[in-house]
């Protein structure tokens, strides 16, 4: 399996974990973005296969793969560029005009990406694009001041809101399901699905959280994992157990599944306010 951990500026740190996959058999990647705008490859076993496998980005902070291309939103840059997962550049700006871009999530041949740089309720959106890059639809969403991650399942997108403290449902074709459909979250900065379960951080709680949720909107566990050693956790993957590394597989269900979530605090959060700051008069 691959997993991203992305370092952001402002002495601060943004990750997203994403459920990726499989490169080639038997071999498993960690891709890692970091403060100078790289990302580098790495071994499930911490070995360093290349530091800088694709440089010059611009704040990295979301990732999405399909077969070996890899999707990258560049959060101060307004892009997203395209790469092969051997670190290739195939199309350094796919996608280009967007504001601060953060979560992206694939299905099929879609791109689904936040926007999250605008301070104006209401004025960020959800972009719909092609993994070739055509626009099917830049506003398929209007949404909340502070978006962050994004997960998709079926035809249902679920949205975290920083500034709300919620999640939201939103179908494919961009009609609201549940403005609200998770509540009473400090500072959700990453989601996961898996099945008929969403898992959520929170890392503005007084001892931060990884909450399980169903996708009606129930709480499992609204504190499934926490403790003094979870440190604001970023974003979050479920990576499924016992799985053949040469081939696709089904989601498989809650119970045969590990989930990894990474402790530090969010580059998007960052971002904007700086972004904020310089919108003030």
């Amino acid at each position: 399996m691959k997993w991203l951990r992305g370092h952001g500026l402002c002495g601060l740190f943004a990750v997203l974990l994403g459920l990726l996959a499989n490169h080639a058999a038997h071999a498993d990647l960690i891709l890692e973005t970091n403060a100078i705008g790289t990302i580098g490859e790495y071994t499930t076993s911490g070995a360093t296969v290349n530091a800088a496998l694709i440089s010059g980005l611009n704040a990295p902070i979301g990732i999405a793969v399909s077969g070996s291309d890899l999707f990258v939103t560049n959060n101060f840059g307004n892009t997203i560029g395209e790469y092969t997962t051997s670190g290739a550049t195939v199309n350094a700006d796919l996608i280009s005009g967007l504001n601060a871009p953060a979560g992206i999530a694939l299905s099929g041949s879609d791109l689904f990406v936040v926007n999250s740089g605008s301070i104006g309720a209401g004025s960020n959106t959800i972009g719909e694009y092609t993994t070739s890059g055509a626009t099917v639809n830049a506003a398929l969403v209007l949404t909340e001041r502070v978006p962050f991650a994004i997960a998709v399942s079926g035809s249902d997108l679920f949205v975290t809101s920083g500034f709300n403290n919620n999640v939201r449902e939103y179908t494919t074709s961009g009609a609201t399901v549940n403005a609200a459909l998770i509540s009473g979250l400090s500072g959700p900065n990453g989601i996961a699905v898996s099945g008929s379960d969403l898992f959520v951080t929170n890392a503005f709680a007084l001892f931060s959280t990884i909450g399980e949720y169903t996708t009606s909107g129930a709480t499992v566990n609204a504190a499934l994992i926490s403790g003094p050693t979870l440190t604001n956790p970023g974003g979050i993957a479920i990576i499924p157990t016992g799985r053949n590394s040469c081939c696709a597989a089904p989601v498989p269900e809650p119970g045969s599944l590990s989930l990894l979530g990474l402790a530090v605090t969010g580059l998007g959060f960052c971002a904007r306010r700086k972004r904020g700051l310089r919108r003030m008069p």
